[in-house]
This record gives structure tokens, C-alpha cells and sequence, in this order.
């Protein structure tokens, strides 16, 4: 109990003297993280509607080599970012680029360097996540789309684009809470997000493990703020349960109820009551007496 308890002053005691630097370091986490995500996700869009562009034997020349050129682009920034860590690739744009040009590129923002190393590591995963969202459409609306005189384009922003956006949601979700994870290997070029603000704590107060559960606290309560926040996006996309107010439509309930008016003349009234049963006469004259 008595560690417990000395755990507890020690957090109180770190949090009292840096709260500020918690809450800043936590700030840009969450800034670069959502940030970098939805620009990620503009790159996969880009990438996914690049990769299936339809290319047949008719079409000219210039257009194949051109969109073979482009997907092999594509694939080669793919398997790049997706086969190589993220700390190594912060290491190489933003050491590499004034080391191979002789400081004649290089970035004066750490910030700056930051967004485009996750950005470009988010797009390479969103981009195989679009791709898969594409296809797993029906091909039958696609075709529906061109026979009705849509383009490639068109098809793709007003059928196909909405349907993959709701289907590839949970993997947006995923690569966020990822991304707030995984942006503490920033630190590595200097980046002061929440990661970086727990080692300067600890050169600071040499209270390692009091530090790290508050950082464990903060992470774990943005990641599930984030995933609430998510399910609710889903739930929202989904729509509604309940189909009432289709069935409320008239011609959905005259479908199948409708029937023709009586159109038998008296004389066909009188020849079908002729052909009835003389024991159904009988009860009918009853009933009417």
C-alpha cells in the first residue's frame, strides 16, 4: 500500500510542476495525428481511383503506358512506406534530403517534417485499404453507371467512392489510433509531441515510472475517445434500422393489394345467380327475409 501511495505523490508531484508540457505535448499528438490521417486518406482516395482506371487493348497507346507507369508508382511508394519502420523514414527526409543535396534541401520545420513523414506512411496503407474498398463494391453498379452515360470519374465520386468510404471507415479508425501511437517515434527528430515531453520529464525529475503511467493514462484516454467517437461516425453512416416509412408509401402499399373494380353487368349477375346452387339460393333468401 505504501507504494501505491508513494506512486500517487510522485504523479501529483510531477503533474503539478508539468502539467503544461503534458497538455502541449498531448495537443500536438492529437493535431498531427488527425491531421496526417485525413491527408492520408486523400492519398489513398487518389491512388485507389489511379489503380483502377480501366485500360483495354482498344484504347491508345499513350493511355496504357501511361497508366502502367502510374501504377507501378504507385505499387513502388507502397511497398516503400509500408516495408520500412516510420522512425527510419523521419530519419532519412529529414537528415537524408540536406546530407544527398548538400543543404540545399532541407526543412527549417521539425512540425513541417513531421505531417509529411505520417502523411506519406498513412497514404501508403490507406491506399491498399481504398483499393480493397473498390472492389469489394458490386461490379454490376459500375456498369449500371456507364450505361447510363457516367464516366470513370463520375462513377467513382458519386457511386463507388461513397459505398468504400462507409466500408473502409473501421480501417481510417484503425490507422488514427495507430497514428497516435505511433507518432512518438518523431522524437527521433527532435519532435516534442507527448512521447518526447516524458523523456524531458524524466531528465528532469529522474521519475521514470510515475511519468510513464501518466503517459499510459493520456494515451489510453485519447485512443478511446477516438474509438467512441468512431463507432458513433459508423452508426451515423449506417443510417436508420427501420423501413416504416417505406411502407407507408402508397404505392408500396398498393403493390400487390390493388384490385379491379366489379364491371358485371346485371345480365352476368343474373346468369351467375342462376348457376348457383339451389341450396345457396334457398340460404340467401333467407338471409334476406
Amino acid at each position: 500500500m505504501d507504494l501505491f501511495v508513494q506512486l500517487w505523490e510522485d504523479i501529483v508531484y510531477i503533474w503539478d510542476g508539468h502539467a503544461s508540457w503534458y497538455l502541449n505535448g498531448m495537443w500536438q499528438t492529437i493535431q498531427i495525428a488527425v491531421l496526417c490521417t485525413l491527408v492520408g486518406c486523400v492519398i489513398g482516395l487518389l491512388c485507389g481511383v489511379l489503380n483502377t482506371i480501366p485500360c483495354q487493348k482498344r484504347d491508345p497507346m499513350w493511355k496504357r503506358i501511361l497508366l502502367r507507369l502510374i501504377r507501378i508508382v504507385i505499387r513502388a511508394y507502397v511497398e516503400l512506406f509500408r516495408g520500412t519502420p516510420m522512425i527510419l523514414q523521419a530519419v532519412v527526409i529529414y537528415y537524408g534530403l540536406p546530407y544527398f543535396t548538400h543543404n540545399s534541401v532541407r526543412f527549417e520545420s521539425i512540425w513541417l517534417c513531421a505531417f509529411v513523414v505520417v502523411s506519406i506512411n498513412t497514404g501508403a496503407y490507406m491506399a491498399e485499404s481504398v483499393r480493397g474498398g473498390i472492389m469489394s463494391i458490386d461490379p454490376g453498379q459500375t456498369e449500371g453507371a456507364k450505361a447510363i452515360g457516367m464516366t470513370h470519374w463520375q462513377t467513382m465520386v458519386h457511386v463507388i467512392m461513397p459505398q468504400t468510404l462507409r466500408n473502409i471507415l473501421p480501417q481510417i479508425g484503425n490507422n488514427l489510433i495507430i497514428n497516435l501511437k505511433d507518432s512518438s517515434v518523431l522524437s527521433v527528430i527532435g519532435f516534442v509531441e507527448f512521447f518526447k515531453v516524458h523523456s524531458n520529464v524524466v531528465g528532469k525529475t529522474y521519475l521514470a515510472f510515475p511519468s510513464a503511467a501518466i503517459e499510459m493514462l493520456g494515451y489510453l484516454t485519447v485512443t478511446v475517445v477516438a474509438s467512441i467517437l468512431l463507432r458513433w461516425m459508423e452508426k451515423k453512416m449506417e443510417g436508420s434500422d427501420t423501413y416504416e416509412l417505406t411502407q407507408e408509401d402508397v404505392l408500396t402499399m398498393a403493390a400487390g393489394t390493388y384490385s379491379h373494380p366489379d364491371r358485371t353487368t346485371p345480365f352476368e349477375e343474373k346468369n351467375m345467380e342462376n348457376r348457383e346452387h339451389p341450396k345457396l339460393k334457398a340460404s340467401r333468401r333467407r338471409g334476406g327475409q
